[in-house]
């Protein structure tokens, strides 16, 4: 019999998981805050997920609304849904921000991120490369006689799965933008 499967009526809980099957999982949000444009503001809301543990798995920042010197901050957590109750209740709190936003709750939503590929490779692994870089839409931004840059968009999976492609090919640096994101519809 495989190790992956079971015979019928055995539990699939191991005698030896410690975990508490009642505990709640871990899971990664996707969060959006407005806040004002002015210096200290990202230092307070990193402040908060540092002080209490708490991890960032992405962040961008941008100026959205030139006029009224407001900024988007765009973070990418993981906890518990209490927890993740928790990080948007701290958030709400600070006096500079305007709106939070856990896109992963509040409906569809459209991700995307940017990331630079450099790859090194000579003969059959520069052919790879390239030929993989056609299927996932990688633009070459640069390329020397024995590396290319790959300038490559869309969501983290996507990115993710290309960095998985391109390790055995030459992989030699990258670098990811985070995540930007939007809620989909009218609102």
């Amino acid at each position: 019999m495989s190790p992956l499967k079971l015979k019928k009526g055995v539990s699939s809980h191991s005698a030896y998981d410690l975990r508490d099957p009642h505990a709640e999982q871990t899971e990664r949000h996707t969060l959006t805050v407005v806040v004002d444009n002015e210096a200290g503001v990202l230092a307070r809301v990193i402040g908060l997920f540092s002080g209490r543990g708490y991890n960032i798995e992405s962040l961008t920042v941008a100026e959205v609304d030139h006029l009224g010197h407001l900024s988007r901050i765009t973070i990418v957590t993981t906890g518990t849904p209490s927890v993740i109750e928790q990080i948007k209740a701290q958030l709400g709190r600070i006096v500079p921000v305007h709106e939070v936003h856990d896109l992963t709750v509040e409906g569809p939503s459209v991700e995307r991120e940017l990331a630079l590929f450099k790859v090194a490779g000579e003969g059959e692994k520069r052919i790879e490369a390239l030929r993989l870089a056609e299927i996932f839409r990688a633009n070459v931004v640069d390329s020397t006689l024995n590396s290319f840059v790959f300038e490559i968009t869309g969501p983290p999976e996507k990115i993710d799965a290309f960095a998985e492609l391109m390790r055995p090919l030459g992989l030699l640096e990258v670098a990811r933008t985070g995540v930007a994101a939007l809620s989909r519809g009218a609102s």
